[in-house]
């Protein structure tokens, strides 16, 4: 506070006073302003560091995330890459297999062939009643094998059809009535005992007889008259109208 002066002039000391008093009011306000915009700005730089922290963090743990992340897809691609890996592999094991089975396939295809073209030359040299039995699976050989559409598997299973049916009636003896054209050049009807494959004998109701062998045209049958009463002597055992008896017959092995 400053000291008053006794002047003359009453109004004087107070203006004095009043100059005191009111000199220093415009620094203080500038203290206090610029006090006021550093506590400001502080707070400001306070805010935006906690907000950069804030914001480092999460930056931080997104980058652990795509971390992670990129690892997680590196080792996805790894096993991709093996998976493909091991794809390429089957799949070159499975073309080689294939080409195999090609190769297979062409052979069985060759093979078939040939035991139908013999099948086919057989055929001529079986009985009648057999021919006529194993007509449907004779019709199912293809005519032109390159063209078929029958597959391999089929054909096998229909040339083994036909053997079998052929052994079976190799081990028989089987009775047959047929139409034959006997001395006088007429048709009569006949009953025919073929013995496997092989032979065969036939007697007509007129007591003709004759024997029949496979030739590579078919069957070629020949008069023999005096065989006649055997021949029905064996029909009669077969039919079960005699009791069992050895029969001579003769045959003739090529």
């Amino acid at each position: 506070m400053a000291t008053v002066l006794i002047l003359p002039l009453i109004g004087q000391p107070v203006q004095a006073e009043e100059s005191a008093t009111t000199a220093p009011l415009p620094a203080v306000e500038a203290t206090r302003l610029a006090l006021s915009k550093w506590i400001e700005t502080q707070q400001i730089i306070s805010k935006e560091r906690r907000e950069w922290q804030q914001a480092r963090e999460i930056l931080q743990a997104r980058c652990e995330v795509v971390k992670n992340e990129s690892a997680a897809l590196r080792e996805k691609i790894k096993a991709a890459e093996g998976v493909m890996t091991e794809a390429h592999q089957k799949k070159a094991e499975l073309i080689a297999q294939n080409e195999q089975l090609k190769t297979s396939a062409a052979q069985l295809a060759t093979t078939v062939t040939a035991y139908e073209q013999q099948i086919r030359h057989l055929h001529l040299r079986l009985p009648e009643p057999l021919q006529q039995r194993l007509a449907p699976l004779f019709q199912r050989i293809p005519e032109n094998p390159a063209q078929t559409r029958v597959s391999i598997a089929e054909r096998y299973q229909n040339v083994l059809g036909i053997l079998n049916e052929i052994n079976k009636a190799n081990n028989e003896i089987t009775v047959a009535y047929e139409v034959r054209t006997l001395a006088d050049d007429k048709p009569a009807e006949v009953k025919t005992i073929y013995v496997g494959l092989a032979q065969a004998y036939y007697v007509s109701a007129r007591g003709e007889a004759g024997i029949g062998r496979p030739g590579d045209q078919g069957w070629v049958w020949q008069p023999a008259n005096r065989e006649s009463r055997n021949v029905l002597l064996a029909l009669e055992i077969l039919q079960n109208k005699h009791s069992p008896a050895f029969v001579p017959l003769p045959v003739k092995i090529p």
